[in-house]
């Protein structure tokens, strides 16, 4: 398949999971992009997230503890492997939600590597961070 076509597919893929917990949180759709054996890195847990449903539970956790006000990715970037069985997916992204009482603002980066199985998409790994300060 040609990489144009895995590319724009993986873009969906990954807005339409994005879609699935900054919307309302519909959890059904969203475990169906992760992959069982997911491991995540994320700037508010220790260590790692490991397994699907420990990556789900932290998606979870956030959508019912912050009401998304906006979100938005923009500039991705996807890069093949192993004859289209494999990427690498990045991302900028834009987050304004309300936690606690605050509302926080955040432009990060995001990078997935995802795996082809039964013909779908899945996302095996994933870590995302606030974009640093240009300074």
């Amino acid at each position: 398949m040609d990489d144009a076509v895995l590319t724009r597919e993986i873009i969906t893929t990954i807005r339409k999971m994005n879609r699935a917990w900054t919307g309302s949180w519909n959890e059904e759709e969203f475990r169906s992009y992760i992959h069982t054996g997911a491991v995540a890195i994320v700037p508010a847990a220790p260590g790692r997230l490991e397994g699907k449903e420990a990556y789900v539970a932290g998606w979870r956790d956030f959508a019912a503890a912050a009401k998304i006000q906006s979100w938005s990715e923009r500039d991705h970037h996807v890069q093949i492997f192993a004859s289209g069985k494999c990427a690498v997916a990045t991302y900028l992204f834009t987050i304004r939600f309300e936690t606690g009482g605050q509302v926080q603002a955040i432009e990060g980066r995001d990078m997935f590597f995802l795996v082809k199985e039964k013909g779908r998409w899945l996302v095996a790994a994933d870590q995302f961070s606030s974009e640093p300060v240009a300074g």
